[in-house]
């Protein structure tokens, strides 16, 4: 079995380029301000001996300094997330995304583990999606995601059956992706600190 890769989902921040529910929220500057942060900080954070981190970018042509970065292609996200789950499935893999703040090594520690002992684990976020999928190399290397309604509530439990249904479920965190979701965040920060 090959080491374990932790996929990261990201793109290039760029005023007025995504995050766009969050731009309408607070602003394109701010939202564009956050974003960037959130990225740099979340790929220091999970950087970590135990695993490989690869970034695949949006658009294909960007790269982060320090990262091995492939391109994300075309498609929709279930087609992206499939490609990119099965190009590095010699050993278990996870995939994140960049705008879960309180994401580190540790949760994508517990999600390999996780993934060992059941084949597939999965993080729910708050809105319904998901921070985080694991899978063993078995389950990888064979990923189906249809049916999946991106961007919607739905997004977590469609993904659950499309696997099959057998994923261990990990703890609940917050997926920023507008201005309710940001306060909701903000809040949780501050009753934390």
């Amino acid at each position: 079995m090959g080491r374990p890769t932790l996929i990261v989902f990201a793109r290039a921040p760029a005023i007025g380029v995504g995050k766009s529910r969050l731009a309408r929220d607070v602003g394109a500057v701010e939202a564009w301000r956050l974003y960037r942060g959130w990225r740099a900080g979340l790929l220091r954070r999970v950087i970590d001996p135990r695993w490989n981190v690869v970034v695949r970018m949006e658009p294909d042509e960007a790269v982060i300094a320090g990262f091995a970065c492939e391109p994300q292609g075309n498609g929709g996200l279930g087609e992206r997330l499939e490609r990119a789950i099965r190009a590095h499935a010699r050993g278990p893999v996870a995939v994140i995304g960049t705008d879960v703040p309180d994401l580190g090594a540790v949760h994508v520690a517990k999600a390999f583990v996780a993934a060992g002992r059941s084949g597939a684990a999965i993080g729910p976020a708050a809105d319904g999606g998901f921070w985080i999928l694991a899978l063993s190399a078995r389950r990888a290397r064979s990923v189906t995601l249809d049916g999946v309604r991106w961007s919607t509530f739905h997004a977590g439990g469609d993904t659950v059956r499309a696997l099959g249904g057998a994923v261990e479920t990990l703890e609940t965190l917050i997926d920023v992706d507008d201005g309710a979701s940001l306060k909701a965040w903000l809040s949780s920060r501050r009753r934390r600190g």
